[in-house]
């Protein structure tokens, strides 16, 4: 399978082969599956002490006093409540439990061939636009590989420049204008704001490019050591659009 490779002028250069892990079976099932189980296994068990709620000194009237049958604190004479779930102040009636098995397992078959089948994917145009990303120039050839030099690449403007010439910028803009504010009533944990994922780059670990794409917003970078299966399709979601230089081809012969 022959892909073209781009000059720093986003004009094509020459042609390479690519490795035969592009031709792997696409099957968004085992993707989803993958991703799933990799956000499951970050989570960190968490719980209240066995004894929340119930560190207090109670007593219970008993029946035939008007009152309902609850424990009560002794030092407010038997007035207020406590420990009881139902009650005010009382304890939570099933809080959530350290002990409980959130950890989901996936065979390392399944596991390598989801970040093969995921990798694949970024080949497809049509998946790429599916999953919400923009791209200029409609005649770009999937998968985008840019020359070694952009490896050599020191500043952001020069980043900037070369999305620009081969028109996908318009991405990194989709992200920077899409960050949402996090509301009042809604689940954003953890973080203030929520923004797109817009390019994945990846190219060579001692890259002084890495440091230029960085700063860039939405986008990712990436080694193809550690490239894994939430960076090629975030929230299980394939099709991402990806910039890989040659360097980074050569790489992925591990895989």
């Amino acid at each position: 399978m022959q892909a073209k490779i781009y000059s720093l002028e986003g004009e094509k250069k020459d042609e390479m082969e690519l490795p035969p892990i592009f031709k792997e079976e696409i099957r968004p099932d085992i993707i989803k599956r993958a991703v799933e189980a990799s956000e499951a296994n970050k989570k960190q068990p968490y719980g209240p002490s066995p004894e929340a709620g119930m560190r207090h000194a109670t007593e219970m009237q008993g029946v035939g006093q008007g009152m309902a049958r609850v424990q009560r604190l002794t030092q407010y004479g038997g007035a207020r409540a406590a420990e009881s779930p139902q009650t005010r102040g009382g304890r939570r009636a099933h809080p959530p439990k350290p002990e409980k098995q959130i950890e989901k397992k996936l065979n390392k078959q399944m596991k390598s061939k989801s970040r093969r089948s995921a990798l694949a994917a970024v080949t497809d145009l049509d998946m790429v636009k599916d999953r919400g990303h923009e791209i200029d120039d409609d005649s770009l050839e999937f998968p985008i590989i840019v020359e070694e030099g952009i490896e050599d690449l020191e500043k952001t403007k020069e980043a900037v420049d070369l999305l620009e010439k081969l028109g996908v910028y318009s991405d990194v803009i989709r992200a920077k204008e899409g960050k949402k504010i996090r509301a009042g009533k809604g689940k954003m944990r953890d973080r203030k704001y929520r923004r797109p994922k817009s390019i994945l780059v990846v190219m060579s670990e001692g890259a002084t490019g890495r440091r230029a794409f960085s700063n860039l917003p939405g986008v990712t970078v990436r080694s193809p050591e550690n490239l894994n299966i939430e960076d090629l399709a975030p929230g299980g979601t394939m099709g991402r659009l990806t910039l890989f230089s040659t360097k980074a081809i050569d790489g992925l012969e591990d895989w």
